[in-house]
């Protein structure tokens, strides 16, 4: 039995914020910006619009892609580094929003990472048996936990949501997943900030040592490729799509060189979403199969990483 993409979803919110508005708060230009990251713009969240709110409509869009009724869903995973609340999840959230009940619904915490690991964890709650029909989804509002005023960050972040709903088939679907974590590299990426005594103790906003983060991820998400794909005994030019998380344009393509993949089977899009943390993946696969390139029957490489460090991948036939 495996675990197959039955449908793919997505939301951007409809507020734009270019490089061109940013350089008019921070010192920044869109050329120091896109030479440097490949970012154009990013989508903000309205005020008031929370991660559920978001991750809503991707969902719906999924369902409607799988040609599901959503009373056939068993298992919610959502993704995500700003839930709505404390708690309860925003899986659980999502849930009563959907009109659903009984079955589990919780969130994974893995920054960036986070849609990969969701992604595994429902694959293996359908390859045992206990699900039939999960919906998986990666939503975030990251613009809550910006700091405006830091060049270093603003200019990389936005918001968004992708899902995809997954289905127990006897075709083939998710072959592999690989997940990893360091946490001695915790303090490279963060953002500390934690509720005490009814106020906050810490910083509300991301931290990130550029330099660093770009090393290692360029080196381990290299690494989990290989490893993925060995264990499937699978060859890199059998991979048909490349669908990295999108965090810098010169990692995409660092990534994608040391698969030997032209960067016409990667999928790209960066330059109009920027990093939206645990939505990055499914955002560019649904981005990817609307468009018509991603075919069913062809080979996906998905792999992401994120502050932890927490990475990971999954190949599968779509």
């Amino acid at each position: 039995m495996y675990s197959r993409i039955a449908g793919t979803g997505s939301y951007l919110p409809e507020r734009i914020l270019s490089n061109a508005e940013l350089a008019t708060r921070v010192d920044t230009s869109d050329e120091w910006i896109a030479s440097r990251t490949g970012i154009r713009q990013r989508h903000i969240a309205a005020d008031g619009q929370t991660t559920s709110d978001m991750a809503l409509i991707a969902a719906n869009r999924a369902i409607e892609a799988a040609g599901i009724d959503k009373s056939e869903i068993d298992l919610i995973i959502v993704a995500t580094t700003t839930p709505d609340n404390v708690f309860p999840s925003t899986a659980c959230i999502l849930q009563d929003k959907l009109e659903l009940h009984g079955f589990p619904a919780f969130d994974v915490q893995a920054v960036c990472a986070g849609f990969i690991y969701a992604l595994a964890t429902a694959d293996n709650f359908v390859k045992g048996g206990s699900a039939k029909c999960a919906l998986v989804i990666g939503a975030e509002t990251l613009s809550n936990i910006t700091d405006w005023n830091d060049r270093g960050t603003c200019i990389l972040f936005g918001d968004g949501a992708g899902a995809v709903v997954l289905k127990a088939s006897e075709e083939p679907g998710i072959l592999q997943t690989r997940l990893h974590a360091d946490g001695r590299y915790r303090h490279i990426l963060k953002t500390e900030g934690r509720m005490k005594a009814g106020g906050l103790d810490g910083s509300p906003y991301i931290y990130m040592e550029g330099n660093a983060v770009f090393k290692f991820a360029v080196r381990a998400l290299a690494d989990v490729a290989e490893e993925t794909l060995a264990a499937a005994g699978m060859q890199q030019s059998q991979v048909d799509w490349l669908v990295p998380h999108q965090a810098n344009l010169r990692i995409i393509e660092s990534t994608a060189k040391h698969l030997g993949l032209p960067m016409d089977q990667v999928i790209v899009t960066v330059d109009k979403h920027g990093n939206t943390s645990a939505a990055s993946i499914p955002l560019a696969l649904d981005e990817g199969v609307r468009s018509g390139r991603i075919q069913r029957g062809q080979t996906l490489l998905l792999e992401g990483i994120g502050g932890g460090f927490a990475w990971g991948s999954a190949l599968l036939k779509y």
